[in-house]
């Protein structure tokens, strides 16, 4: 369900009340984002002949990947980033803390020319309250995300949110994959919640396309 259709918008007031119902009913973390493939080996070393990515890079006018390191939601909230690989039994391992994201590792980082930048948190826990990326849930089209790593920095705007059932994310699904366009993609849990069948049973997938490349942090 693409929720930034033509659909008339509730009033944002009762949109926050209705969520922080939902959301308030949560366990210990708010979601687990389901089944990716593993993390991409690392890259060989090079040999004394070839020429260091940073020197190649250089030459060519372009910038050097790096990892994202922190994010800034639409609402102006800053969210700290770490790498991340999956659980032993095939979720991603988001961070615990509501306050810090996770970068599926073995997608594209910043700077990258193709391909998919996941970053995914927990929309609340039980002890800690809601989480920034519960603010994702009220995003629009339009929308800006800022996105840096220790030497780059990156704009994103909106394009979508949209809404699919908890389960597995298999290995060449778009959300996580380094081929295809270039976007960031993030991810946390959405209503409705049942505890019944295990929690929320859906993830919010926002995806937001860069508006020009990559720069060089002053």
């Amino acid at each position: 369900m693409d929720l930034l259709g033509p659909l008339k918008p509730l009033n944002p007031k009762r949109r926050l009340a209705a969520l922080a119902t939902v959301l308030a009913l949560a366990g210990a973390s708010g979601c687990a984002v389901g089944e990716a493939a593993p993390p991409a080996a690392a890259p060989p070393a090079s040999s004394p002949a070839s020429a260091p990515p940073a020197d190649v890079a250089q030459r060519v006018g372009g910038v050097v990947p790096e990892p994202p390191q922190g994010i800034q939601l639409p609402n102006g909230h800053r969210v700290g980033i770490r790498p991340v690989g999956t659980t032993r039994n095939g979720l991603l391992d988001v961070p615990d803390d509501v306050d810090l994201a996770g970068w599926w590792s073995g997608g594209s980082r910043l700077g990258d020319p193709f391909g998919s930048t996941l970053v995914a948190a927990h929309v609340d826990s039980l002890t800690q309250g809601l989480g920034p990326f519960a603010s994702l849930l009220e995003v629009h089209a339009g929308d800006r995300v800022h996105v840096w790593s220790d030497g780059l920095r990156q704009t994103f705007e909106v394009v979508s949110l949209r809404l699919r059932p908890q389960g597995a994310i298999g290995a060449s699904s778009s959300l996580h994959s380094p081929d295809g366009r270039r976007r960031l993609t993030l991810v946390t849990c959405a209503g409705p919640y049942d505890a019944a069948r295990g929690g929320y049973q859906n993830l919010a997938v926002i995806t937001a396309t860069p508006l020009g490349n990559a720069r060089r942090r002053p």
